[in-house]
């Protein structure tokens, strides 16, 4: 029998639960605004190290290098390192110069993160994933399979869809080498690509990025996995410890094997866009990204701005030829 008792409980209950729905979503989106503040503050810190080591990808050495020998007493070229070159940007273009194609890069953290969590509420990692979860540290290889699996998921739709930010901020920063003043504003360059190169413009490099990110997340996770599994005593005391590590450890080490794809997908940016550092004699026009890897390769390139520091380069008479 409905009651006006059982009526106003009916009441309090929905509103209860209205109530807990909306503190809820409040916690998500002030979670959301959070990493994305977090994303912008950490972007801004790093960027003038990026910064850097673009104008040294694409091959721009504004700085006499130094005549230095080894401990083994070969004699090399000492090339500027990451303040050294800090230093000469802020010469020419003040310490906000340090900051050119910040906002870009900005834009592309915060849509990167919101991207990831509107990817993550869509396809939960338990949907993504059908084994049966074990206590022991010794996750099976096929669960491991599906995790990373929806791992790449995100992290391809990211990329996608973050590229065409990546590609202005790069332009920007790469306008150093000319000094150019091609693009300016967010949108006053995403109107100046489309119109030249269309849609395609603001995805070329896309595929080696794509690449490298996929291939570092196996590689990454598998290995982690097969140490953690068959490498580490489960007798040993700090197997825990040594576990947890593993994967940070292996981040590092597959990152550099993985380091010319992003090299690539950086000069395919520039590269024949209308910018000084993508045309000769500062840079061959390359066909294709393949093109790109196999001209890096053929000269000894593949790893060029893969080091900030202690950057040298044989004495060769007048040539210059990186290790």
């Amino acid at each position: 029998m409905v009651t006006p008792e059982n009526l106003s409980g009916d009441t309090g209950g929905r509103r209860e639960r209205h109530r807990f729905d909306q503190d809820a979503s409040s916690t998500a989106v002030d979670m959301d605004t959070a990493i994305v503040l977090l994303g912008a503050g950490v972007t801004a810190i790093t960027h003038p190290l990026l910064y850097v080591k673009l104008l040294i990808q694409i091959g721009h050495e504004p700085l006499t290098p130094t005549v230095g020998t080894t401990m083994f007493g070969r004699k090399v070229f000492y090339l500027p390192g990451f303040f050294s070159y800090a230093q000469h940007i802020v010469r020419v273009d003040g310490k906000m110069g340090l900051f050119r194609g910040l906002f870009p890069r900005i834009m592309s953290s915060a849509i990167s993160n919101m991207v990831r969590s509107k990817i993550k509420q869509a396809i939960p990692a338990e949907q993504a994933e059908h084994v049966s979860n074990r206590d022991d540290l010794k996750t099976s290889l096929r669960k491991v399979v599906k995790e990373t699996s929806h791992e790449m998921v995100i992290q391809c739709l990211s990329r996608i869809a973050i590229h065409p930010f990546h590609v202005i901020s790069v332009r920007c920063m790469a306008q150093f080498v000319g000094r150019e003043v091609k693009y300016r504003g967010l949108f006053s360059s995403i109107t100046k690509i489309f119109n030249e190169e269309g849609v395609g413009g603001f995805f070329v490099g896309v595929v080696p990025h794509v690449l490298g990110e996929v291939i570092f997340l196996w590689c990454c996770n598998l290995l982690a996995h097969f140490i953690n599994t068959y490498a580490v005593d489960d007798n040993f005391s700090q197997a825990p410890a040594v576990r947890s590590y593993t994967k940070f450890v292996m981040g590092i080490a597959v990152s550099v094997l993985t380091y010319p794809f992003m090299l690539v997908a950086d000069l395919m940016a520039v590269n024949n866009c209308g910018l000084v550092a993508g045309l000769p004699p500062n840079s061959p026009i390359f066909k294709s990204w393949v093109h790109c890897w196999a001209h890096l390769s053929h000269e000894g390139h593949l790893f060029r701005g893969s080091s900030f520091f202690f950057r040298r380069v044989p004495v060769t008479g007048m040539a210059l030829t990186e290790e």
